[in-house]
């Protein structure tokens, strides 16, 4: 299976859905669906309503590996069952859809412009369970807020030192240091960003791969050199805040990028859509984001 999935990553047609919101982002994650706060009282009813959404999504008739290589998933998700099917196995076996899993655990506060992420204490154990549960790869989020060389090169570095245990556990990591699509000086900041990840991909060993996930560059085909590496199995980009429509014209123009959106995805889906309108407005987002991930 590993093998089949890695030859779909590498060269298959369409996008990574990103249905990953934790405890932090799953309350404003509902409101969009049209669930408000009002409408669970504690964490549990929280987190049965959001895998409830998931589910509807990734059981839909139009949610398939036609157009979907894979799926980012809460780690909460991962132990939870669609039609009576651990997430994984469904997504594979019914969908052909790849797994992964967010483990970071969120993030420090700023410091020299950027966000590190808090230490991941229980990566060990976590990346144990996700093999059993038949994960394929991981996804961990940094952020940079302004174009300081320390702090790029730090989040760089802390992005590759999970992502090498990570594949020593057997899994494809997803390095994702995000960069804020409002900072004032994005453009250098993607300057120094690729130079760093360029450095860090050079220095992996010949029979190491990682993808990553960046956002989507200010200057058209940016990350070309980063697509093309040998070092790099896919490169994946986040919508960041970019409504739909913005992040698949932006998106197109950088060819060999694919998404990973997550508002993006799931804008215009309701609770109270009916199923036949949830699977149109699905369908439509899914060409979409398709169409642009193939240009």
């Amino acid at each position: 299976m590993k093998n089949q999935q890695i030859e779909k990553m590498r060269n298959g047609k369409g996008f990574i859905a990103a249905l990953d919101q934790s405890g932090g982002s799953t309350p404003k994650a509902l409101a969009g669906y049209g669930i408000q706060e009002d409408a669970y009282s504690n964490e549990d009813e929280m987190f049965d309503l959001v895998h409830e959404m998931r589910s509807r999504i990734i059981s839909s008739p139009t949610f398939t590996g036609e157009k979907i290589i894979g799926v980012i998933l809460f780690e909460q998700t991962m132990d939870r069952k669609v039609e009576n099917m651990f997430t994984a196995d469904y997504l594979w076996d019914e969908k052909e859809i790849i797994s992964f899993l967010k483990v970071d655990k969120g993030m420090e506060e700023l410091s020299e412009g950027v966000q590190l992420m808090k230490p991941i204490t229980t990566l060990e154990e976590l990346l144990k369970r996700a093999s059993e549960r038949n994960i394929f790869g991981t996804k961990m989020r940094s952020v940079i807020k302004q174009a300081n060389l320390s702090g790029i090169e730090k989040i760089v570095a802390q992005q590759f030192q999970y992502g090498k245990q990570i594949l020593d556990a057997g899994l494809m990591p997803i390095l994702e240091p995000e960069v804020d699509i409002h900072s004032a000086d994005k453009s250098e900041s993607e300057k120094l960003l690729k130079e760093e990840i360029l450095k860090h991909l050079n220095a992996l060993a010949d029979d190491q791969k990682v993808m990553l996930k960046l956002s989507i560059p200010t200057e058209n085909a940016f990350y070309s050199e980063l697509v093309n590496h040998p070092k790099v199995l896919r490169l994946v980009a986040l919508s960041g805040g970019y409504s739909r429509d913005e992040a698949v014209e932006l998106l197109a123009q950088n060819p060999g990028v694919i998404a990973s959106f997550s508002r993006a995805l799931l804008e215009d889906l309701t609770a109270q859509q009916s199923d036949d309108a949830f699977k149109s407005v699905l369908k439509n987002s899914i060409e979409k984001i398709y169409q642009a991930s193939i240009t």
